[in-house]
C-alpha cells in the first residue's frame, strides 16, 4: 500500500516527532559518554546497540523534518552538550539498569506515539521504533538476569479460588482494619519504588557537576524527593511483610567534572518526572485503597510543583526549547492591516 504523504501531519504527529528528536539527541551523548569509561563488555554490546538504534532514529526524523518542511529543532548537539574528556560519572551496573529503564520508557512512549498516529508513515516509523525498544528492553533484561542484577517484584502465595469483594471495607485505607495490598497495588508500588531508586543515583550524580550552584540545589532537592518516595514505598510493602526494592549499588562516582551542560540534565530530570508523573497517575487509577490514592495524590502534587520550579530555570536560562504550538487568533485578529 502507498503512503499519501499529501497530508499534512496532525498536531499529535508533529509533538511525536518533536519529542523524540529532543529525546534520542539526549540519549546518544549519555550513551557516548558511557561507552568512552564501561569496562564490562557484556554492557558495553547493549549500550552500543542503544546508541545505533538512536543514531539511526535521528537521521531519520531529519529527513522527515525537512519533507514536512518543519524546522528541525536544536535538541541537544554534541559539541555544546557533551564533554568527553570528563571521568566516568556512574558505574558499569548504573548504566545498564538505565538502559534497561530507557527501554521501558522507549516502549510506554513509542506506544502513545503509535497510538496517536493516522498518516500510514508514522504508524509505521513508530511501530519500528516500539518493537527496537523492545529487543533493547530484552537484551538488557537478559543481561541484568545473567549477571544477578535483575531484582523481582515480591512474590505472594498463589491464590486457591477465585473471589469477589464482599464489602465495603475493601476500599478502607485510613481507618479501620486495613487489608493487604494486592497484586495490582504491589506491582505499582514496586515498580514507582523502583523507579525512584534509579532517578535518585541520577540525579545524585548529576548534583555534583552541573555548574550553576542554581541546577546543584534543584538537584539536591531532587535526591531528597527521590529518597522519600522510596521511603513512603518501602513501607507500604513492609507493612504487608513485602520484601522492598534493593537499593543496589547505584550511587555515582565522585566526580565533579560534568560530562553534560547544565541544559541537558535539567531537560533529563525534567522529562524522567513528567514520565514519572504519568507513571504515578496510571497507579493511582488502577490502587483501590484509600490510603494509596491519597499517597499518589499528595506526591503527585509534590513533584509537580518540582517540576515547575525546574521549568522555571530553564526558562530563566534559555534552556526550554518552545514546541510548536496553535496561533493565538486573539492576537491575530487585533493585528492592525
Amino acid at each position: 500500500m502507498q503512503t499519501n504523504h499529501n497530508i499534512d501531519l496532525t498536531s499529535a504527529e508533529v509533538a511525536n516527532l518533536w519529542t523524540a528528536y529532543h529525546n534520542d539527541t539526549m540519549i546518544i551523548c549519555v550513551i557516548k559518554h558511557a561507552l568512552a569509561h564501561i569496562q564490562d563488555s557484556e554492557v558495553i554490546d547493549v549500550l552500543k546497540f542503544a546508541l545505533q538504534i538512536s543514531q539511526s532514529h535521528v537521521q531519520q526524523l531529519t529527513t522527515m523534518f525537512n519533507e514536512e518542511q518543519l524546522p528541525i529543532p536544536d535538541g541537544f548537539d554534541e559539541s555544546t552538550n557533551l564533554n568527553m574528556q570528563a571521568p566516568p560519572l556512574f558505574t558499569d551496573q548504573f548504566y545498564l539498569t538505565y538502559i534497561q529503564n530507557l527501554g521501558k520508557i522507549g516502549i510506554e512512549g513509542y506506544g502513545f506515539a503509535l497510538a496517536n498516529s493516522a498518516r500510514l508513515d508514522q504508524c509505521q516509523y513508530f511501530s519500528n521504533c516500539l518493537n527496537e525498544q523492545t529487543q533493547l528492553f530484552n537484551k538488557a533484561t537478559e543481561l541484568m538476569l545473567s549477571k544477578g542484577a535483575f531484582t523481582r517484584p515480591p512474590h505472594i502465595p498463589k491464590p486457591k479460588q477465585v473471589e469477589y469483594v464482599q464489602k465495603q471495607s475493601f476500599l478502607t485505607g485510613w481507618f479501620g482494619d486495613r487489608r493487604p495490598l494486592n497484586v495490582i497495588e504491589i506491582s505499582g508500588v514496586y515498580f514507582n519504588m523502583t523507579q525512584n531508586i534509579l532517578g535518585k543515583a541520577l540525579i545524585t550524580g548529576f548534583s555534583q557537576v552541573a555548574s550553576s550552584q542554581e541546577v546543584r540545589n534543584f538537584m539536591t532537592r531532587g535526591k531528597q524527593i527521590s529518597a522519600k518516595h522510596v521511603e513512603i514505598f518501602g513501607s507500604l510493602l513492609s507493612e504487608d511483610d513485602l520484601p522492598p526494592a534493593s537499593k543496589w549499588d547505584a550511587e555515582p562516582t565522585d566526580s565533579t567534572v560534568s560530562p553534560f551542560s547544565d541544559k541537558l540534565m535539567m531537560f533529563h530530570i525534567t522529562s524522567l518526572i513528567a514520565t514519572g508523573l504519568g507513571r504515578y497517575g496510571a497507579t493511582l487509577g488502577t490502587s483501590s485503597r484509600r490510603d494509596l490514592g491519597a499517597h499518589y495524590t499528595r506526591l503527585m502534587a509534590e513533584i509537580t510543583q518540582f517540576a515547575e520550579d525546574g521549568a522555571n530555570i530553564m526558562i530563566e536560562n534559555g534552556w526550554l526549547e518552545k514546541p510548536p504550538q496553535a496561533p493565538d487568533r486573539d492576537k491575530l485578529a487585533n493585528v492592525k492591516k
